[in-house]
């Protein structure tokens, strides 16, 4: 718990992430993952802005039963955009911060927003915008401490998120 965070995050500098379209159908997008042997995908059109995630949970939970329910649909009409979690609503933080925190401060971010992903972003080299750097998986996590996370409260503001890694 006390090791450096970076050594529990994914880097996109060194590792390329898996990405879907959003017209693609989740049956395809969860054959994709277990392809590429991930459970998350990015879900993305080609030369524009991350449009969300979309995690094997999402696929084989109750989203799809909902939303299928929902709009009266086959399972097989249920496309990525109609459950993926939009980018708005992702889980940030900054390189910067997580240069200074350890495992178990990931740990206790993710525990109190209640999410099994957090994203982490830096600053483009070319650009100086903000890019993805990399991204936090419990599921990674939890492999390498032998526990269990719990992601059941949610936090209500990114000020409760940056509070969370700042202490």
């Amino acid at each position: 718990m006390d090791s450096p965070a970076l050594l529990a995050m994914t880097d996109f500098r060194q590792q390329i992430p898996v990405t879907i379209e959003p017209d693609m159908s989740i049956e395809w997008a969860l054959q994709r993952m277990k392809t590429a042997g991930v459970r998350l995908l990015f879900v993305v059109n080609p030369g524009k802005p991350l449009l969300g995630l979309i995690t094997s949970t999402d696929i084989q939970g109750e989203k799809p039963v909902q939303f299928r329910q929902q709009l009266n649909l086959r399972h097989e009409e249920i496309m990525v955009r109609d459950i993926m979690t939009p980018h708005g609503e992702l889980e940030a933080t900054d390189m910067a911060d997580v240069e200074r925190a350890t495992v178990g401060d990931i740990v206790s971010l993710l525990e109190k927003v209640g999410r099994r992903h957090a994203l982490v972003l830096d600053q483009d080299p070319h650009t100086g915008a903000p890019a993805i750097r990399g991204i936090f998986s419990a599921s990674r996590i939890e492999k390498q401490l032998d526990r269990i996370i719990e992601t059941i409260n949610i936090a209500q503001t990114f000020a409760e998120v940056e509070s969370v890694l700042n202490n």
